[in-house]
C-alpha cells in the first residue's frame, strides 16, 4: 500500500509561488535540520527496556526483515547486518533475537513535545467485486492515473525537501492544484481512465484509504490487485471526523464499521460526506502471482500480516525493525512485537505513530477497522563501526 506523502493546498500554492520566483535568497525560516530533530525524537535504551521483547516468536517477524533487507542491503549504513543475517537460522526464534541484540540499538521515540505514547491504526488489503465493464450493479468506477497530472519533486529546486511533492496540473503556463474528489466526480474528467467498475461506492472510498487491495471479476472468474499509483494531492481529510464534528457520530463510534451504518441509514448524504474528503487515490493493475503475497508498500516489498506497519518516514526510517507495545481493537491484550516498517500513509503523520497491517480479507477488515489503540513505539537502528 503506497499511500504517498503529499503538500496542502496552501503549501502548494506559496510552494508554486516561491519556485515561479527563481529567487536566490535563503527563506527566512530555515528548514529544521533532520538530524538535529531525530536526535530529540530519539533516545537509545537496552533491550531489556522493551516489554515482553524475550516472549516475541520472530519466526514471522524474519521473512519481512529479509525482505526490508533487500532494498536496505544495498545502502552502506545497512551493508553489513543484512550481510550477517545470510547466517542465521530462520526458524530458530533465539537465534534471531541474539541477531537483534548483537547488531542494533533500541531507540525509545518521543513526540515533538516530549510524549512518549501515541497511536496505531490499522490497515488491510480488502476484496471487492467488480467487472471491466459498467453494467447492472457495477457501477462505481476505479482509476487509473490521468495523463494531466504532474508531479514536482521539490528536491529538485531545494534539497531540504527531499522525500516531498507537489502534485497539480497545467492551467496555461501556470501549475495549480488538481482537481478535488467533489470536482473530479461531478466533471466526469476521468471518463475513458477506467480500470474496473465495483458493485459498493463506500468499497470504492474505503479502498483508496487501504492503498490497494484485489478485485474479483465473475465475468472472468479472475482476481486482480490494484496498487496505489498516485493521489490527486488534495490533503487527506477523515470522513469519520467530519460525522464527530456535524454531531453525527459519537467519540469512539468512528470505526468504518460504524460509518458504513450511518451511511446505510443516510444514504441521501452519501456524497456530502465522501466529498468532504478531497483526496483521491489513482491506482494501476497488478497480477497476482502469489495469492499468499500482501501488496507491495511503500518501500517496494510485500507486506507481511502482523509484522508490517506503515510510519512516517520523516520520522522512522522505511525497511528499519521497530518494536511497538500496542493493545488489540476493544481490548486490553497486549501486541507486543518486533515488526518492519515497509509502508506510508496519508493519515500516517508524527514519530509515535503506526498504521498495523492485519492482512488480505474480511476478518483482517473487521480488526483493522476497529484499531485505534494506544502505542509506545521503539526504533532498532545498526551498531556503527567504531574507529
Amino acid at each position: 500500500m503506497f499511500r504517498n506523502r503529499f503538500v496542502s493546498y496552501f503549501s502548494l500554492v506559496c510552494l508554486t509561488i516561491w519556485l515561479a520566483a527563481c529567487t536566490t535568497t535563503t527563506p527566512e525560516k530555515e528548514v529544521q535540520e533532520p538530524e538535529r530533530a531525530l536526535t530529540q525524537e530519539r533516545q537509545p535504551v537496552s533491550f531489556s527496556d522493551l516489554p515482553g521483547w524475550e516472549n516475541d516468536d520472530m519466526t514471522t517477524l524474519w521473512p519481512a526483515f529479509k525482505n526490508s533487507c533487500r532494498v536496505l542491503g544495498k545502502k552502506s549504513e545497512w551493508r553489513d547486518v543484512c550481510n550477517e543475517s545470510v547466517y542465521v537460522d530462520g526458524e530458530n526464534p533465539a537465534a534471531i533475537r541474539v541477531f537483534f541484540e548483537s547488531n542494533f540499538i533500541p531507540y525509545r521515540i518521543v513526540g515533538e513535545s516530549g510524549e512518549e505514547t501515541g497511536m496505531a491504526t490499522g490497515y488491510y488489503e480488502p476484496l471487492l467485486t467488480g467487472s471491466r465493464h459498467r453494467k447492472g450493479k457495477f457501477k462505481t468506477a476505479l482509476y487509473r492515473q490521468p495523463k494531466d497530472l504532474l508531479v514536482i519533486d521539490l528536491a529538485d529546486a531545494y534539497p531540504k525537501l527531499k522525500g516531498m511533492r507537489l502534485r497539480g496540473k497545467l492551467d496555461g503556463n501556470r501549475v495549480v492544484p488538481y482537481d478535488t474528489r467533489e470536482e473530479i466526480e461531478r466533471s466526469g474528467k476521468l471518463a475513458g481512465n477506467e480500470i474496473v467498475w465495483v458493485d459498493d461506492v463506500m468499497d470504492a472510498f474505503f479502498l483508496e484509504i487501504q492503498g490497494s487491495g484485489r478485485v474479483y471479476l465473475p465475468e472472468s472468474d479472475e482476481t486482480i490487485r490494484l496498487a496505489y499509483a498516485n493521489q490527486n494531492g488534495r490533503p487527506y481529510r477523515s470522513i469519520g471526523r467530519y460525522l464527530l464534528d456535524k454531531g453525527e457520530l459519537k467519540p469512539g463510534q468512528a470505526s468504518a464499521q460504524q460509518i458504513r451504518q450511518w451511511i446505510r441509514k443516510h444514504p441521501e448524504r452519501l456524497r456530502e460526506v465522501l466529498d468532504s474528503n478531497p483526496s483521491y487515490v489513482f491506482f494501476r493493475e497488478e497480477k497476482i502471482a502469489d495469492p499468499s503475497e500482501g501488496p507491495k508498500g511503500a518501500l517496494g516489498v510485500p507486506l507481511t500480516p502482523g509484522r508490517s506497519v506503515a510510519v512516517d518516514p520523516k520520522h522512522i526510517p522505511l525497511g528499519a525493525p521497530v518494536y511497538v507495545d500496542t493493545t488489540r481493537p476493544y481490548s486490553s491484550e497486549p501486541i507486543r512485537q518486533l515488526m518492519v516498517a515497509q509502508d506510508t500513509g496519508g493519515a500516517i503523520r508524527g514519530p509515535v505513530r503506526i498504521d498495523y497491517f492485519w492482512g488480505f480479507g474480511a476478518q483482517a477488515g473487521e480488526q483493522a477497522g476497529k484499531m485505534k489503540q494506544k502505542l509506545k513505539l521503539w526504533l532498532l537502528l545498526p551498531k556503527q563501526p567504531e574507529y
